[in-house]
């Protein structure tokens, strides 16, 4: 099961205490040992999300786990060994995937071990960096737009925050379900959305998208807050809102003759090849904004928490 050469011990990135990103530390800590049906991966790069600076600021996870622990869902790598039962993969596979979630995964490190079916083979084409910036984004996307609200042709889809890491992922899926894409984003994104399929795109600094459009078929609001009553008012009789944030649960969804639903990513290997088939048509690529050594983690969550990236910040782990 395991390998003579792999390491018993490997750098990771552990915080102690809840906070601001200096509570990040590079530490040694001991290599995970795969389970039955896990398989060990040897992390070359982990994407950043908001879901991990908001665990480090509060200093839990959604399973109430607490310091000390290592951040990090999205994993890129090589796998190094196999548990027993595990089929799907052997040593040596290049995968990507977002194991565990919502619950800790340790993607900041060296090594993971993690159920090899929430995994997939990396993407032809993409190199570690852009394959550890998809998971949780991308799955994300794939799993509000297609599973949860079933995108046809020709109907219009709103997607709010259009740049962003899951945003920018979904104006493709959208697009690549044959819907009519609309966007917000500020101006100076525009013309990147654009070449990503947009068909219509609003600054929302300057114009009231809540007053302008209606008659939309699904809205996907990574915001949340006020931003989940305002895009129900935009939906048409029927409509579907698909938040990935808790909703402000003041309006009146039913009443207004619209879907409201909460949405909470899972670990999906069947949604990762369906993602790994976009992105080898050439339907899908991912905007990858800044990228950091695993020891800057701490930057890599500064720069996160400013709201002003474009796409997904990764780390490098391994070379």
């Amino acid at each position: 099961m395991g390998q003579a050469t792999t390491p018993e011990t490997m750098r990771a990135i552990s915080q102690n205490i809840a906070g601001a990103p200096d509570v990040l530390k590079l530490v040694d800590t001991q290599r995970p040992v795969p389970a039955r049906g896990e398989i060990l991966v040897r992390v070359h790069a982990a994407g950043v999300n908001p879901a991990d600076w908001k665990t480090r600021e509060r200093g839990v996870f959604a399973n109430g786990a607490t310091p000390p622990f290592t951040l990090g869902f999205d994993v890129a790598g090589v796998v190094e060994a196999v548990g027993d039962g595990v089929t799907l993969f052997q040593a040596g596979d290049e995968v990507f995937g977002m194991p565990r979630f919502p619950h800790p995964a340790g993607a900041y490190a060296e090594y993971v071990a993690a159920p090899a079916r929430h995994f997939a083979l990396r993407p032809q084409g993409l190199t570690h960096i852009q394959a550890g910036a998809l998971p949780l984004a991308s799955l994300t996307a794939w799993q509000a737009l297609v599973d949860t609200a079933n995108v046809r042709p020709g109907q219009h889809v709103l997607i709010h925050a259009a740049a962003g890491g899951v945003g920018h992922l979904a104006v493709q899926i959208a697009k690549a379900r044959g819907a009519y894409v609309i966007g917000t984003a500020t101006a100076s994104k525009h013309e990147l959305l654009r070449s990503l399929g947009a068909d219509e795109l609003i600054d929302y600094r300057t114009q009231d998208y809540a007053e302008s459009l209606r008659d939309v078929d699904v809205a996907l609001d990574p915001l949340g807050g006020p931003n989940w009553a305002r895009s129900l008012r935009t939906l048409r009789p029927g409509g579907t809102l698909v938040s990935i944030l808790p909703p402000d649960d003041t309006f009146p969804a039913e009443e207004a003759g619209v879907r409201a639903v909460f949405m909470l990513v899972e670990p999906d290997h069947a949604g990762l090849r369906e993602i790994a088939s976009l992105v080898e048509d050439g339907r899908l690529r991912v905007v990858v904004d800044q990228v950091f050594p695993l020891e800057e983690a701490a930057r890599a969550h500064t720069l996160g928490e400013t709201g002003r990236t474009t796409g997904k910040i990764v780390l490098t782990v391994a070379p």
